[in-house]
């Protein structure tokens, strides 16, 4: 097993490398405002002279979750590049380049947060057919989860797209995140799709952890070496395991969705109540939270 290093800050191994790529939601802010500590962090970061780029698993665009950084907090100029899921599969169904999104089908079934008036404005520019029947649709783009719904909530509605044998096409490949008034964890469309795919179903995504992502949003550093990367994030499955899969070092903030499994003073990986290590994904370092 590999040795994983616990450090108390980036302090303690921010000259290692040159280019950071951070999660947002549980590293940077709760969806609601930045975290203290993390903006003091990216601020020592950049006075260090480092390259600082937002990996986001988030189904909203690009231009949004630029916009929105200055609310939580954060100076958007500090960022290199930022790039979200949502963007990548936004792109692909309206450029209609890549193979499996040609033979897609017109007709698309939007399942988002119906609550949430904003969460619509993702499909503004793409030319589909957008039906408000499954049983009208040639696929589902998979965006949003209603807050208050379970996994098991959208069972019926999978059964029938599973029936019709329809591509799922999910925005947000996350499983769960921190809600941001009660710090408990809620569903994100990653769950929903995963089902589907457990159902039999085909599903498609572009966020963390497939390295398609990472090469994207790293396109513009081919002069900085992957020894000199590390991604910074809360989620195993995504940001450890894409990190992994595109061959950088990475950082599990613990204070983040796998909060349970960690000791927040001194967070160890082979602790008694770790529930993580079935999973063969570890992090080159361990910190509790996202600071400097």
């Amino acid at each position: 097993m590999t040795v994983i290093k616990n450090i108390k800050s980036l302090s303690e191994i921010a000259e290692q490398y040159e280019l950071f790529i951070i999660d947002q939601w549980g590293v940077m802010h709760d969806g609601q405002q930045g975290y203290s500590f993390a903006i003091k962090c990216i601020k020592k970061l950049i006075e260090l002279k480092k390259k600082l780029i937002i990996i986001s698993n988030s189904s909203k665009r690009k231009k949004t979750s630029i916009e929105r950084l200055s609310k939580l907090g954060f100076d958007k100029n500090d960022f290199s590049g930022v790039i979200t899921s949502g963007e990548m599969i936004w792109q692909n169904l309206y450029k209609k380049k890549n193979f499996a999104f040609k033979k897609l089908g017109k007709r698309c079934f939007h399942l988002f947060d119906n609550t949430n008036p904003d969460e619509e404005k993702y499909i503004e520019g793409l030319d589909y057919d957008f039906v408000k029947s499954i049983s009208d649709a040639d696929f589902i783009l998979g965006c949003s989860t209603v807050p208050r719904l379970t996994t098991l909530d959208y069972v019926p509605l999978l059964e029938q797209a599973i029936q019709r044998n329809i591509p799922f096409v999910c925005a947000n490949p996350d499983f769960e995140t921190v809600e941001s008034t009660s710090k408990h964890l809620i569903i994100c469309m990653g769950s929903v799709a995963e089902l589907y795919k457990d159902f039999g179903g085909f599903v498609m995504m572009m966020g963390k952890p497939s390295i398609e992502i990472y090469k994207e949003i790293t396109k513009n550093f081919v002069n900085i070496k992957k020894t000199k990367m590390i991604a910074i994030g809360d989620s195993i499955y995504h940001d450890i395991q894409g990190a992994i899969s595109f061959g950088i070092d990475s950082i599990l903030i613990t204070s983040g969705i796998h909060k349970s499994c960690f000791n927040q003073n001194n967070p160890k990986w082979d602790q008694d109540e770790i529930s993580l290590d079935k999973f063969h994904t570890q992090p080159t370092y361990l910190c509790s939270k996202f600071k400097f």
